[in-house]
């Protein structure tokens, strides 16, 4: 899913922005070997009613990246955001441990799709795009035992869904099925490179 409401203009010289305070997408960005700095969005994260996992994520990213974009007009500012869905149910970051175990119990055994939003703003040239990768993740039928030593091991209270994959969640999960590697991480970088060349941004 792509939705661009502008024309491209030229940005290659412009400062880009990451409207996150999430050291995952931090390190993510990095990769891309650009010049990037970070700020954090002041946005409400509370789902609106009857709001899907899926529009939640793409509204709060949108969000996120226009509310950083008002205080740098001049940037292309990155935002981002991840919902987990299970059976259309938003299960965002549980914070401590007690929602951790709740759930990882939800979430045994189930077919969960992590949706991960992506929005890149520039004021300054009218542009604005979102896009969408959402990655269907099987969990295993965790024991009590296993997702106690997990939570233990690597207490991912600052994750959507309590689980960070590129670590010890791993051995949480029977399968991932996505076309963006790196979107369960946190943000999904094929799609955050492909808006950012269609924002002006030169990365190669």
């Amino acid at each position: 899913m792509s939705i661009s409401a502008s024309p491209m203009n030229s940005s290659e010289n412009r400062p880009v922005v990451l409207g996150s305070t999430s050291r995952y997408r931090r390190e993510l960005m990095e990769r891309l070997r650009i010049p990037f700095s970070v700020a954090a969005p002041d946005v409400d994260e509370t789902p609106a009613a009857g709001e899907s996992p899926r529009d939640l994520a793409l509204r709060l990213a949108l969000a996120k990246a226009k509310a950083v974009a008002a205080k740098h007009p001049e940037s292309v500012v990155i935002g981002s955001d991840q919902v987990a869905d299970l059976a259309g149910q938003p299960l965002g970051k549980p914070g401590e441990h007690a929602r951790a175990v709740q759930q990882l119990r939800q979430m045994r055994g189930q077919t969960v799709v992590f949706q991960t939003a992506l929005a890149v703003v520039c004021l300054a040239t009218g542009f604005e795009a979102v896009d969408l990768a959402a990655v269907r993740v099987v969990f295993r039928d965790l024991s009590d035992d296993e997702i106690e030593a997990y939570l233990q091991a690597e207490k991912p209270y600052d994750c959507a869904g309590s689980a960070k994959s590129e670590g010890l969640g791993i051995a949480l999960l029977e399968s991932i099925d996505n076309d963006d590697p790196t979107a369960l991480i946190g943000l999904p970088l094929i799609r955050t490179a492909r808006l950012l060349r269609q924002a002006g941004v030169k990365l190669l």
